[in-house]
């Protein structure tokens, strides 16, 4: 989590088949500058305020005693931080439609390209919670072990006051975070890789996965040298799925469910849920 998703026929939004033709020079150029700007503007930002936050904690003392809270208050007044917070998460989505409208200007379109929409609910929902209970299982039990070698802080996931809207806010966190990432650091920059040339040769598209599942474990290092590790493994399950069914939606499922359950989880059960112990 930050802060911190049936085989079907080939079809236009499968990240293999979209968009063949090789770019010209002024047309890479324009791709690199577009990841460049919504990486930026999003997860490339928080990947290096993770390696800065990291660097700091380790140099104040074991990360095995520190915590990380997450899902924090943003003013002392409960009207102010549930407008802070609504505020928030609109605001860390426009990175996401800057890279819908860079996919395609009809929004649509963008859409389809990645497979972002409602045109299989029931595959994408089911695939998405078989995700949800692998990538779950195994979250914990890296945690578990990562507070055991003391690589690790103590993880918060949700360090809300207690309003009647806390709640709803930390589902549409776990929403927020679950199209964020998996639109932005899976589905686009797949295919702006793929369409500079990453994707071929021997390695084919691992390289594109490892690149993606490397940068998902960049931004998750302010948790600790665990979570990078599980959110690597995680980048590579996810970015493996995505090459094989070219679609994000059920990634985008699987994140949300799995944020969901973290946050809401610990807001009522506190640390019987594995977490922050």
């Amino acid at each position: 989590m930050p802060s911190r998703p049936t085989p079907s026929r080939p079809e236009q939004s499968r990240p293999s088949r979209a968009r063949t033709d090789a770019p010209d020079a002024a047309a890479r150029g324009r791709l690199r500058w577009e990841l460049a700007l919504v990486l930026g503007l999003s997860l490339g930002r928080s990947a290096v305020y993770s390696v800065v936050e990291l660097a700091d904690k380790v140099t104040r003392g074991p990360l095995g005693e520190q915590t990380t809270s997450m899902n924090t208050p943003l003013d002392e007044r409960p009207v102010f931080d549930l407008l802070y917070q609504l505020l928030d998460i609109f605001f860390s989505l426009v990175p996401v439609a800057l890279a819908l409208y860079f996919l395609a200007a009809p929004l649509r379109r963008g859409l389809r390209i990645l497979g972002f929409d409602l045109r299989r609910p029931g595959r994408d929902a089911a695939l998405g919670v078989g995700l949800l209970v692998a990538i779950g299982v195994g979250t914990l039990g890296v945690y578990a072990a990562g507070r055991a070698l003391g690589i690790t802080t103590a993880i918060v996931p949700a360090a809300l006051d207690d309003h009647w809207w806390t709640i709803p806010v930390l589902v549409l966190s776990a929403i927020r975070h679950g199209i964020l990432e998996e639109v932005i650091v899976v589905g686009f920059l797949f295919h702006h890789l793929r369409r500079l040339g990453w994707g071929g040769g021997p390695a084919g598209i691992w390289g594109v996965i490892a690149v993606s599942a490397l940068l998902r474990g960049s931004y998750h290092l302010y948790q600790g040298v665990g979570p990078f590790v599980g959110n690597v493994v995680m980048g590579v399950v996810f970015g493996w799925i995505y090459a094989r069914y070219g679609r994000v939606m059920p990634l985008v499922v699987a994140h949300a469910l799995l944020d969901i359950a973290g946050f809401v989880g610990y807001a009522l059960l506190g640390s019987a849920t594995g977490f922050g112990v």
